[in-house]
């Protein structure tokens, strides 16, 4: 589902938002979805795909968090590992991790298993921002039905 077509899904979305966004980000960023035996994918087709622009993905491949290969006309081609790995990034991004805690985990897994506990670390940290990120979330959202309501409308209108 390209970019747009999920802020209009969004904008559209019934009278529990949370549960739309939920829905429609795990349509965009479900790895599950790429084939592990596809053939490779161009610059353009994987930036589609995984709902990136060009420019982010070769910035992404600038600061080492997915290494594309090159293809005998010098082509980036994306594969399946890629894709699944852009996904990722994709998603702790949105969650709000920063690219300097994304370059420390990516530089982690590309050590091997002997770095799993460290990896975990960082995903219950992360785990634990993203259940704070919500909880303020949904009080915003309280509140905002609450004005919502103080000037005469409901929160469903």
């Amino acid at each position: 589902m390209a970019t747009e077509a999920l802020v209009e899904r969004l904008l559209a979305a019934p009278t529990d938002p949370t549960a739309s966004v939920i829905e429609a980000l795990h349509e965009l960023l479900d790895d599950t979805t790429i084939d592990t035996a596809s053939p490779p994918r161009g610059i353009t087709e994987a930036a589609e795909l995984v709902g990136l622009t060009p420019h982010t993905l070769r910035y992404y491949e600038q600061q080492g968090l997915v290494r594309p290969t090159r293809n005998p006309s010098g082509y980036r081609e994306y594969s399946s590992f890629d894709l699944r790995r852009l996904v990722f990034l994709t998603r702790m991004r949105l969650s709000g991790m920063t690219m300097h805690d994304l370059k420390h985990y990516i530089a982690l897994v590309e050590q091997g298993d002997a770095t799993i506990p460290e990896r975990r670390r960082i995903m219950l940290d992360q785990r634990d921002r993203i259940k704070r990120q919500l909880r303020e979330l949904a009080l915003a959202l309280e509140t905002t039905e609450y004005k919502i309501n103080t000037y005469g409308g409901h929160p469903e209108d």
